[in-house]
């Protein structure tokens, strides 16, 4: 296989003490990998001249390009650009495209004067090339040294993406040398990892050494997704789709999709496809199921809306559930979580709903109903399927979990 591999720096102090996490790496690592340039390494720098200067050496030993994020501010704290203009033996200068983008963004848009650390943003070294940037002041900048390519982005994730998607890939295999990478992923659901790796170990050691599987738990589900590199597009195509065939048979009774999509983005296409709508009634969740469907670009076509009851008023005033069923049974019970699913799918007019209702912790749990404790129902206009659960983790996850497995529970209640 005869292809250049790419590196991701990413640059700042924040990063390394987990104020703020790092979602650029990983966008530009999927967009990278959609049109075959694979990442050897990414790596993450604090704000020092010495670290980020000793990770462009070690990089540019090991890829054809380099990527790098962030420090391209305006403010003392930002050495990308001072740095980089050393690391190239350039001086910098004002780039007069971007010195007109800046003043009409300041005084044409934004209605404010400029500083002299906004016209900083138009000073790029004299050795690259400017990578413009509709979405904001500091642009991109492109270096060749030694045969390598080092293109540096602002850490600003929306920025960086503009650049990304309309400057820096299209010109990339003009630039280096990609290769076919083909991904299939199989979703699965009801089957914990090491049960799914014995389900397919015939499978997995049958694969050739071009096809890797990668198995990929999150939110009690697993995904499992076979890798094939090679040159030959059309016989690497065949090559995966006949193994992904075979291990789809083998998982079939596990089997939610085929495909990697979320959840959330399954049971819309569902919906969607069958034009039936859902509602929610969210206890312990606190509206995070409808977040999850409403985050799809297009949910209004499907989903109609959510009654958040955190407090038992709210789930006898508006949901209906008699205040007899809360002192008999508790908020968190198979008899409360069917009333609020029967009433909020009738209050909504929908075709489906889902109700939830448990105890998410850190307390707040008893040994009858410990934390983690959660109960699910999923109505249509004929029967009221409900599940219970026991998460025992943190708020968050158990969170989490309670979402994907009411989603789910409401997928196979569409598909019948």
């Amino acid at each position: 296989m005869n292809t250049d591999f790419a590196s991701i720096i990413t640059i700042g102090d924040e990063l390394l003490i987990g104020q703020v996490v790092d979602t650029n790496s990983a966008w530009m690592a999927q967009e990278l990998n959609k049109i075959g340039i694979s990442i050897k390494h990414r790596i993450a720098v604090g704000d020092v001249w010495d670290d980020i200067w000793y990770a462009l050496d070690e990089e540019s030993k090991q890829a054809k390009i380099i990527f790098i994020t962030g420090g391209l501010g305006p403010t003392s704290d930002d050495i990308t650009k001072p740095l980089l203009c050393k690391y190239f033996d350039g001086k910098l200068k004002i780039d007069e495209d971007t010195l007109a983008h800046v003043t009409n963004i300041f005084l044409d848009v934004l209605k404010r004067p400029m500083i002299d650390l906004n016209l900083k943003q138009a000073e790029v070294p004299d050795t690259c090339t400017v990578l413009r940037n509709d979405k904001g002041t500091a642009p991109g900048m492109m270096f060749e040294k030694n045969g390598k390519i080092f293109i540096s982005l602002p850490g600003v994730p929306h920025e960086m993406k503009w650049i990304m998607s309309n400057v820096v890939l299209p010109m990339l295999p003009s630039k280096v040398k990609t290769t076919n990478i083909e991904h299939r992923t199989l979703l699965t659901a009801g089957i914990g990892e090491s049960f799914l790796a014995e389900l397919v170990k015939e499978e997995e050691i049958a694969l050739p050494p071009q096809i890797k599987l990668a198995y990929l738990p999150n939110s009690g589900m697993v995904r499992l997704r076979l890798t094939a590199i090679g040159d030959n597009k059309e016989m690497l195509s065949k090559q995966i789709n006949l193994y992904f065939n075979a291990f789809k048979i083998k998982v079939k009774d596990y089997l939610v999709i085929d495909e990697d999509l979320p959840m959330h983005s399954l049971i819309g296409r569902l919906l969607k496809d069958r034009g039936q709508t859902v509602s929610t009634a969210e206890s312990c969740t606190g509206g995070y199921i409808a977040h999850l469907i409403t985050s799809i670009p297009g949910a209004s076509a499907y989903f109609k809306g959510s009654v958040v009851s955190y407090d038992n008023s709210i789930k006898t005033s508006v949901l209906d559930v008699p205040e007899s069923t809360l002192e008999t049974f508790g908020a968190v019970s198979e008899e409360t979580v069917i009333l609020m699913a029967k009433n909020v799918r009738e209050i909504m007019q929908t075709d489906f709903s889902i109700a939830v209702s448990g105890i998410m912790g850190p307390d707040g749990g008893t040994v009858e109903k410990p934390v983690g404790k959660v109960w699910i129902a999923v109505a249509n206009n004929k029967e009221i399927s409900t599940k219970s659960f026991e998460f025992r983790y943190n708020r968050e996850r158990n969170i989490e979990l309670t979402a994907i497995n009411a989603l789910n529970m409401l997928r196979i209640a569409i598909c019948g």
